[in-house]
């Protein structure tokens, strides 16, 4: 309360990220003949490489490969969420097409940018991308 007596709005304080809490994020294309092997994969090295770290995943979040732009679909806006709300330290992709695809490079600077101004890092779990610890900075 005030001098006044009114009552004063408290702020709430921002969101700190567990470092070691981790959400893995899966955009893989569907092959024709094995329409999940690529998915698989991605969450299978996730989880390795999550392991080798300390990292938790806390979280497997998919989407269907196709939409450039991360922010329409539904799996990256979850992955935004927890982002937020301090959720998660870090989030896991297989390579950084998985965010947006090379002719889109835009989007997948804008994205991992804003993760970053929240607190969270942005790590490729892909081995010739994670053999320095997959992070971008």
């Amino acid at each position: 309360m005030t001098s006044s007596g009114t009552p004063q709005e408290e702020a709430a304080a921002p969101a700190v990220p567990d470092p070691v809490a981790a959400v893995l994020y899966v955009c893989a294309d569907r092959g024709t003949l094995m329409p999940s092997l690529a998915a698989e994969r991605a969450e299978e090295e996730g989880r390795t490489f999550a392991q080798r770290r300390g990292l938790t995943i806390t979280e497997v979040v998919t989407d269907e490969f196709g939409e450039p732009d991360p922010s329409h679909r539904a799996g990256w806006q979850r992955v935004r969420a927890l982002a937020e709300a301090g959720v998660v330290g870090a989030v896991l992709f297989r390579w950084p097409a998985s965010i947006a695809p090379e002719g889109a490079h835009e989007f997948r600077y804008r994205e991992t940018a804003w993760l970053q101004e929240h607190g969270v890092r942005v790590r490729y779990t892909w081995a010739p991308l994670s053999s320095t610890g997959g992070e971008i900075r």
